[in-house]
């Protein structure tokens, strides 16, 4: 039975978090698909995606797996396309220098308004319009279209939505209007994936807005953190969300971890914007959360994040790649837990769409996101050399026959 015409439609909404999150979404995954009977991460009837999260959900719609995620994003030197982390910090020179040009006839203006009445005019409000050549971004993530524009590429994938056996939505917001634009939504599914994406995860400040179809879009998240509302719509009525980033309890560590209490206005600028930023977002998913269940009370709706005492995840800077194994396997062991934690309560809501929780895979002591990538990665190994070996001995066997045509005077020698 297709996805479109099954009776418990199932989707998955991804929020962002930068390399940080992607990385926590993957180990995440990577503990659900095998723990959760009846759920195919590729088999979903609808894929939401927001900033950092709108790489993962583009990927599962195309029908990569947890786990080829897992090899493209943490062990890149295994993935057929690998993600290279320094795309997403080389700086925007471009802009730079589309600004720097505009800095002459700003100033020219600027002075020319001062000098029309000096003594009336406040001399730094006369050059207020010198901001115009601040660039928009640090960075510069074109990189993100063109590394996705060749992944996509490959065989069995596809960069236009509408070739997609699954509904995929990108959220991104009108720099202009304000306003939330779910890419893949009807009027825009004509746009590429990979613009799309690059559209969602371009976060204000750090990378310039990006242009489609004469508008200029930034990141998604600057209205809503997960937009789940738009896969609720599609007719989802059991939804998988995943968010990565959490305000940080210093109180709650220093208790649950016995650890000396931090003062996270130590830790400077950096720290405090972090906590600020991640508390407005949460906040702001609660609140959508609890509107969610009121206004779908037929849907059920299950959120896996980190834990608000979890240190490493929220004082490793969300750009940060160095430790992605250790994070995506830390991200795993917790997902795990937390299923046998909450196995009471979403056990039921579960087996309501015919989903169920393996709790053997549970219970196993000696499962790590580590040794099952290890197996597979064995397997993978093991099927290229049986298809080498297959492929040897069909080339030898067209020799043979080769030889015999010639010495029969059947082929020129």
């Amino acid at each position: 039975m297709s996805p479109a015409n099954r009776q418990h439609r199932m989707a998955v909404a991804l929020a962002g978090g930068g390399p940080l999150g992607a990385i926590y979404e993957v180990g995440t995954l990577m503990a659900l698909s095998e723990a959760l009977d009846g759920f195919d991460f590729n088999e979903l009837d609808a894929y939401v995606g927001v900033s950092a999260g709108s790489f993962i959900a583009a990927g599962l719609a195309n029908g990569l797996s947890p786990a080829y995620l897992y090899r493209m994003f943490i062990d890149s030197d295994s993935a057929e396309v690998p993600f290279e982390p320094e795309m997403l910090l080389k700086p925007a020179f471009g802009e730079y220098a589309r600004r720097a040009a505009m800095v002459p006839g700003l100033l020219f203006e600027s002075l020319r308004e001062y000098l029309r009445s000096p003594l009336r005019q406040d001399f730094l409000a006369s050059f207020h319009r010198l901001s115009r050549a601040i660039p928009t971004g640090l960075f510069n993530n074109a990189g993100i279209d063109d590394f996705l524009t060749r992944l996509f590429s490959l065989p069995g994938l596809t960069n236009d939505f509408r070739q997609l056996k699954r509904r995929l939505f990108l959220v991104a917001t009108d720099l202009d209007s304000g306003t939330p634009v779910a890419f893949g939504s009807k009027g825009y599914d004509h746009v590429p994936i990979a613009r799309a994406i690059q559209a969602s995860d371009a976060l204000p400040g750090l990378y310039p807005p990006v242009e489609i179809d004469g508008h200029w879009f930034v990141d998604g998240a600057l209205k809503k953190t997960l937009h789940a509302s738009v896969a609720l719509k599609e007719g989802a009525r059991l939804l998988i969300c995943i968010n990565p980033l959490v305000p940080f309890d210093a109180k709650m560590a220093a208790h649950e971890k016995h650890l000396k209490q931090r003062k996270l206005v130590d830790g400077g600028l950096p720290v405090v914007l972090a906590q600020t930023f991640r508390a407005i977002i949460y906040s702001r998913m609660k609140t959508g959360l609890a509107k969610y269940d009121i206004e779908y009370k037929d849907a059920d709706i299950i959120l896996f994040q980190p834990d608000r005492d979890d240190a490493d995840m929220f004082f490793t800077n969300i750009f940060s790649y160095a430790d992605r194994k250790r994070l995506s396997e830390q991200a795993y062991r917790k997902t795990r837990e937390e299923l046998l934690r909450r196995y009471d309560e979403l056990a039921p809501k579960l087996a309501r769409h015919g989903v169920s929780i393996n709790r053997a895979v549970l219970a196993d002591p000696h499962r790590s996101l580590a040794r099952r990538m290890a197996r597979i990665k064995h397997r993978r190994a093991r099927a290229m050399g049986l298809t080498a070996l297959r492929l040897s001995d069909a080339l030898d066997d067209l020799g043979q026959v080769l030889k015999r045509m010639q010495q029969r005077g059947y082929v020129a020698a």
